[in-house]
């Protein structure tokens, strides 16, 4: 695994958080500012707020403040940025993402592109339908989510979204 000293940004993680947030890697304007879904195009903070994650509505350098919420960020690769297609294959840490998972045991992963849900799922990205998918034994509830980028606007909807912060406001109960 990378030194941490390299990465593009920096996890967001503790043990037993509620949810993680999973990327693939930083956009381009997210790598410049150095704060998660920076780009103004971006509907990952707007969203959050909408579907009940957030209290108010975060702007992208208060990514830190989501670790109060029991929620963290994290992306598979940590020393790249761009598009996905744009990343080598070998720069996603797919093996330390499974360490991490293991040893902070989140209850829940979101996944913010079917790229990053591919990666972890083991599956191709059209045989991944958005939302809640099946889960097994003691292993986090998995959801996948449309990408909140401005360039996957036509792969756009905000339902799976939703699901999340229904699931949150359950657990919460």
């Amino acid at each position: 695994m990378a030194d941490v000293s390299t990465h593009i940004l920096p996890d967001v993680l503790a043990p037993g958080l509620k949810l993680w947030f999973v990327g693939t890697a930083a956009g381009p304007k997210s790598a410049a500012v150095g704060a998660y879904y920076a780009h103004a195009g971006n509907r990952f903070w707007r969203t959050l707020h909408e579907a009940g994650i957030t209290p108010t509505r975060f702007a992208p350098h208060d990514f830190p403040k989501l670790i109060e919420l029991g929620v963290g960020l994290t992306d598979f690769c940590k020393t790249g940025w761009g598009v996905d297609s744009a990343i080598a294959r070998d720069q996603f840490d797919v093996a330390g993402f499974r360490k991490k998972v293991e040893r902070l045991k989140p209850r829940a992963l979101a996944f913010t592109s079917k790229t990053s849900a591919s990666l972890w799922l083991e599956k191709p990205t059209g045989r991944i339908a958005p939302g809640r998918q099946p889960s097994s034994g003691n292993a986090p509830a998995v959801f996948v989510l449309p990408s909140p980028s401005g360039l996957a606007t036509s792969y756009w909807s905000a339902e799976p979204w939703r699901e999340v912060g229904d699931w949150l406001g359950q657990i919460a109960e």
